[in-house]
């Protein structure tokens, strides 16, 4: 994997984010489900400048739907992993996989506050 398609975390977050919210997943969705699972926030504007990223690499797609009265006619904008989207995500999992493989045994609970 060179470093043009490797993703960093927040990248592979929001793919991994895309799989589980399925087709037509937006922002504000996309943010819950980080917050979910990372026990934080992540602002909108970066969750969208990381899609914007990722769409011109072809790891996403994204499409306008409907203006909807809730947002003042504006329509929300829909993202979907491609197929590259997909074929990246798994590279990106047999890497760290074979890098946890190949780490010695860590303690679980390390002391940080030493």
């Amino acid at each position: 994997m060179n470093d043009q398609t490797s993703l960093g975390e927040l990248e592979l977050l929001i793919l991994l984010a895309l799989v589980q919210l399925g087709d037509r997943a937006y922002g504000v969705p996309i943010a819950r489900e980080l917050a979910l699972y990372r026990g934080r926030e992540v602002a909108l504007g970066s969750i969208y400048a990381v899609l914007t990223r990722l769409e011109e690499r072809g790891l996403v797609l994204s499409m306008l739907g409907d203006p909807t009265p809730e947002r003042g006619g504006r329509a929300k904008r829909y993202f979907e992993l491609t197929r590259e989207g997909l074929r990246e995500l798994h590279r990106t999992r047999r890497v760290l996989t074979e890098l946890w493989r190949k780490l010695p045994a860590l303690d679980p609970a390390p002391a940080l506050d030493r």
